[in-house]
């Protein structure tokens, strides 16, 4: 991937481009559950708390598959998808777990040109 501060850097662009969109900036929490409504394909006025928790999930998942560590298994009766684990993830401290899952974010935006 890339050096943290060229990761920051981008990390802080993309922030600003987030702010000019919605107002103020979201965290990375934010971020992960809007690309997991993104994913999901099923916006709704309001997701309990569980439901946001596994659009936390279908993000990390989605994020996390254009690196091969996940692929889409199957999409239940109620259109929510379900991953498989493909491959072990490596064993990394909190800060590089949280720059990793950045760097795939960033990607994820580059991608689908959000």
């Amino acid at each position: 991937m890339f050096s943290n501060d060229d990761l920051q850097q981008r990390w802080w662009n993309l922030e600003a481009k987030l702010v000019e969109r919605f107002g103020k900036k979201p965290d990375l929490e934010t971020i992960l559950f809007l690309i997991g409504i993104q994913e999901f394909g099923n916006v709704r006025d309001k997701f309990t708390k569980e439901q946001k928790q596994d659009l936390m999930h279908i993000a990390v998942c989605s994020l996390l598959s254009a690196s091969g560590y996940y692929e889409m298994e199957s999409v239940d009766q109620d259109g929510w998808p379900h991953f498989k684990q493909l491959k072990a993830m490596p064993d990394m401290n909190a800060i590089e777990q949280e720059n990793f899952i950045k760097d795939h974010v960033l990607l994820y935006f580059e991608d689908h040109e959000l």
